[in-house]
């Protein structure tokens, strides 16, 4: 493959994302689960910048432990750009700069997000030039999560999650997220909801391995109305993440004693996210979870996946 002229560094930002809806099926041969979810991009973002170099490294900015993020091929990103090097037969490397805003293992989808917004920046870097569905294949193979983070805005995803159609949602919703100073492992809370499940009884019907998104879910988005899409908003994962954190459960409680109109924990947790009627409302539960020393953040969706600043 020929390679364009290079540029000297390529920044890109991308989405962290909330599971607006989760439905978690039985567990496939591979150890995955099957899925049926909607994402939706929310205003936090990861941006990452990608320089020119001999080799492959990565620095992190934006996070309280330094060694909550790996540097090594167990970060997303790093193989994210090994994987496109070996795509696209690129014998160089490349100096990723991280720098964090999406809570780390708070179930957003920051790992996700950085390892798409490397793909974008290594193809702009090194000049590569493959096509949006070329990376998404490339993406699909690191996790779920990334192909959409790719994307943005809303979409269903099923299969593994990583089976992508977009979604109709109109307006902008708001949502309030009281993030934790402690992650949680999301192999851990699928090993727990898989526990939890063991646990009903021979009596309980196998999960599915097949799985849609319900209707009045896709109605709500495409109503534009949060009032509706509070009466839908699911997620399977949660009883799992209260079991392992139950104080989660309290902040949700207050954020709905605060005036959110529901409250839910994003993906596998710990990061709550609570769905406001409006900007203006979203401030007011922000302003009324201080008073009992909960810190939040006020983002809003859908918003556009990856994509270069410079």
């Amino acid at each position: 493959m020929s390679f364009a002229a290079p540029v000297d560094s390529v920044h890109v930002r991308a989405p962290g994302k909330i599971n607006v809806y989760l439905g978690v099926g039985g567990r496939h041969d591979d150890g995955y689960h099957a899925l049926a979810t909607v994402f939706q991009a929310v205003s936090l973002y990861e941006d990452v910048i990608a320089r020119h170099a001999d080799d492959f490294s990565i620095t992190v900015s934006g996070v309280d432990d330094p060694d909550a993020v790996p540097l090594d091929d167990r970060n997303l990103a790093m193989r994210a750009a090994k994987l496109l090097a070996t795509a696209a037969e690129y014998d160089g490397g490349v100096a990723l700069e991280i720098r964090k805003s999406v809570p780390v293992a708070g179930g957003m989808g920051g790992g996700s997000a950085d390892a798409a917004a490397a793909l974008v920046a290594c193809d702009a870097l090194w000049g590569t030039g493959f096509s949006t569905a070329r990376l998404h294949e490339l993406g699909a193979r690191l996790g779920a999560d990334v192909p959409f983070a790719l994307h943005g805005g809303t979409a269903v995803g099923t299969g593994r999650g990583d089976q992508l159609n977009p979604a109709l949602a109109r307006g902008r919703f708001d949502w309030v997220l009281v993030q934790s100073d402690e992650g949680l492992s999301t192999p851990v809370v699928y090993a727990r909801l898989d526990a939890l499940r063991d646990d009903e009884g021979a009596l309980a019907d196998d999960p599915p391995l097949s799985l849609e998104v319900p209707a009045p879910v896709l109605q709500a988005l495409r109503s534009g109305d949060p009032d509706l899409l509070a009466e839908s908003i699911y997620n399977d994962l949660q009883e799992a993440a209260l079991y392992e954190r139950p104080e989660l459960e309290t902040t949700i409680l207050r954020g709905i004693h605060a005036g959110a109109l529901q409250g839910i924990v994003s993906g596998s947790g710990p990061t709550v996210a609570l769905l406001c009627a409006s900007p203006e409302g979203a401030q007011e539960v922000q302003s009324l979870l201080r008073e009992h020393g909960l810190e939040s953040l006020h983002v809003h969706g859908p918003v556009q996946g990856a994509r270069i600043i410079s």
